[in-house]
């Protein structure tokens, strides 16, 4: 009898499985409740629209002041749209006519006074701000603020190349002109894009001079306040002021530093634009610019095969391929040049700005030979 006791306590286990199995299909469950908290854009009314914030606890800013010549007067009024990626999440936003920052505050207890605007792609047709803000919290872990910009987009009638940077480049001066009050380091405010939003993170740290110049007026509040980013980082980005640019633009004397991040071979005409921008900083000598490009991996979206890994953006780990390990090469990259430091402390990046301003852009072509001795002159 002894030698069935087991035999016998594995039909009673069973047993009692499905029984429990049992009661549970048969139980009848209350209806589940509705998400908590959801954003949502706010109401239309005779004043500028007032964006909202679509993570909380988000201190919401406009970019310009009423009435400022960078927004339409006939459409600023008009309330976001919102898209939703999930239950309570905020993916996407349309409508943009009143751009916005929204700042997160890093663990008080590590800050490090950096803070990093996050630019969204959507390829300027939605802006998806559910690729920015998975960043912060992974940001704030590390004592690093956050900024989520809500840019204009050209589907809503702007350019890109112009009132896209613009807003990327007053976000810079706007989060610089709060850096007491948010307990943030002047000298480590710079930006993140993705896809659509790294072109404006791009040709932002192209153009900052010249916005600078245009917006030093009497009656502009933020006139002596920088709009240069500390540092830049491009993340499978779209096309740069270099694509197709009859003439090149200049780059900046004070270009800060870049890092790059894309796949290779199946995001192909993204790779190409983040080389062609790293070529152009390359050969002028730009120091600390990085990229790394995958093997493997798709842009955000794209169909894929059945043993591909899924299409995902943002910091998500692209199904396990090395391409979703990105953002902690991009740590690594930010503490190498100093941004993890303590606030006050100067960075290596600003170290090795200073140290290259003099710098002559480099060529394949071997140089000149020297000019022939000019002839005797005749007696």
């Amino acid at each position: 009898m002894t030698r069935f006791l087991p035999l016998l306590r594995r039909v009673l286990l069973l047993g009692s499985l499905a029984v429990i199995r049992s009661v549970f299909a048969d139980a009848t469950l209350p209806p589940q409740p509705s998400p908590q908290n959801v954003p949502a854009p706010g109401p239309k009314t005779d004043a500028p629209y007032a964006p909202r914030a679509v993570l909380p606890g988000g201190v919401v800013i406009p970019l310009y002041p009423a009435g400022s010549p960078y927004l339409k007067a006939d459409k600023v009024a008009e309330p976001e749209v919102y898209q939703n990626w999930g239950a309570g999440l905020v993916g996407a936003v349309t409508s943009i006519h009143n751009p916005s920052i929204e700042f997160h505050a890093g663990n008080g207890q590590l800050n490090t006074g950096a803070v990093v605007i996050l630019a969204g792609g959507g390829g300027h047709r939605s802006l998806n701000v559910g690729e920015a803000s998975p960043l912060v919290p992974f940001l704030a872990h590390q004592g690093v603020s956050s900024v989520i910009l809500r840019n204009r987009l050209r589907s809503d009638g702007y350019e890109p190349k112009t009132d896209g940077v613009n807003d990327a480049l007053q976000a810079i001066k706007l989060v610089r002109t709060y850096a007491k009050e948010w307990k943030l380091d002047p000298a480590k405010v710079g930006i993140m894009g993705f896809s659509a939003g790294a072109e404006l993170a791009m040709n932002a740290a192209l153009r900052w001079e010249d916005f600078d110049r245009a917006n030093d007026t009497p009656a502009n509040p933020l006139a002596k306040v920088s709009s240069r980013p500390d540092f830049v980082g491009s993340i499978y980005p779209g096309p740069s002021l270099f694509f197709r640019a009859e003439e090149k633009p200049v780059i900046p004397r004070a270009m800060p530093p870049v890092f790059i991040a894309c796949a290779g071979q199946g995001d192909w005409i993204h790779a190409y634009w983040a080389i062609e921008f790293y070529e152009a900083l390359l050969m002028d000598g730009v120091p600390n610019i990085e990229m790394l490009l995958y093997a493997r991996g798709r842009h955000p979206g794209d169909k894929t095969g059945p043993d591909e890994p899924p299409a995902t953006g943002s910091i998500s780990n692209m199904g396990g391929i090395p391409f979703g390990t990105w953002s902690a090469r991009y740590l690594d990259w930010f503490r190498d040049l100093g941004f993890l430091n303590k606030p006050g402390v100067v960075t290596q990046a600003a170290k090795d700005v200073a140290a290259h301003l003099e710098r002559q852009p480099r060529s394949l072509r071997p140089p000149a030979p020297p000019a022939a001795p000019a002839p005797p002159k005749a007696p």
